[in-house]
């Protein structure tokens, strides 16, 4: 397990990109923090492994259609300063509804000891509001 907060942090993106749970949970400190920003029902601070991983990141995956695929990738080279980095990806996948949702995502990164330790993460929430959560969900 590399502790290079660069790698760290790519590592995880390729991890949510060919679903692998297990390197993603991995991914994450037991004290994680994600902050997603917005008003929509993912909307807030998740704190621990268990709500970042299963809350946060699982509740994502039940707005996805069934057997397909969530496409996400880094858009660059992150930049680091010291344990921060600073990415920006691109994620697509098909809804529920069958919608298309893309969107472009940045993230700023703590990683401590070779795994991610918080993250705040901006994105178009309008977007995401109208096509993830169509329908107010």
């Amino acid at each position: 397990m590399s502790t290079d907060p660069r790698t760290v942090v790519a590592d995880y993106v390729a991890a949510v990109d060919r679903g692998d749970a297990d390197a993603v949970y991995e991914a994450f400190t037991e004290d994680v923090v994600w902050t997603y920003p917005g008003d929509l029902p993912l909307s807030g601070e998740w704190r621990g492994r268990k709500a970042v991983v299963e809350g946060f990141l699982g509740s994502i995956g039940g707005l996805i259609a069934p057997g397909t695929d969530v496409e996400v990738a880094l858009v660059d080279e992150p930049v680091v300063q010291g344990d921060r980095v600073v990415a920006e990806w691109t994620s697509r996948c098909t809804t529920v509804r069958g919608a298309v949702y893309e969107n472009r995502n940045l993230g700023v990164f703590t990683v401590r000891d070779g795994r991610i330790a918080a993250v705040r993460e901006y994105t178009d929430t309008h977007r995401a509001a109208t096509v993830l959560f169509a329908n107010g969900e």
